[in-house]
């Protein structure tokens, strides 16, 4: 009973664990899935794509499968031509909670102090604490998306390509 219990986890661990990482997008899952569009490329653009990188005049299905799908895509026109740059972006997470505007210290307390009651004669009084009081206090650190590369295509060939210094 015990083994199949464990054997029955077991295959639910890697049943789970395939399909996360089938989800996951790699060069070479891409090259595999576009085997017509990739046997119809130089050797040159082949060795490229293979290495992740691309080349003015490249097709978009090789920059595809070099850098994958863009997470932006933007259209326009330029000198009259019909153009379109796709955006890739990377995130980062910021250090710590976040506080909003104006809302930089503590946990947000609440600033009320009130009489308690008296003991020994004397009043009591206490400040009422409350973590979750402040309106612009997240406990979640912010995500911070930023572009790491770009490229610009005219009649489906790259045209300009760029890789962006992150931002400090």
């Amino acid at each position: 009973m015990k083994r199949q219990l464990f054997l029955g986890a077991l295959l639910a661990c890697i049943a789970t664990g395939a399909l996360l990482l089938s989800g996951c997008s790699t060069i070479s899952s891409r090259i595999d899935a576009n085997q017509a569009a990739f046997g119809q490329l130089s050797p040159q653009d082949q060795a490229l794509v293979r290495q992740g990188k691309v080349r003015a005049g490249m097709s978009q299905e090789a920059v595809y499968m070099a850098w994958g799908p863009p997470q932006q895509k933007a259209t326009g026109m330029v000198h009259n031509v019909p153009a379109e740059t796709w955006v890739y972006t990377a995130s980062t997470a910021g250090y710590g909670p976040y506080y909003g505007p104006g809302w930089y210290g503590g946990w947000g307390f609440s600033g009320q102090v009130a009489f308690v009651g008296r003991r020994h004669g004397h009043r009591v009084f206490g400040a009422f604490y409350d973590p979750f009081w402040d309106p612009f206090y997240y406990p979640f650190p912010p995500t911070i998306q930023y572009p790491v590369k770009t490229v610009s295509f005219e009649r489906g060939r790259v045209v300009a390509f760029q890789y962006l210094a992150p931002g400090y």
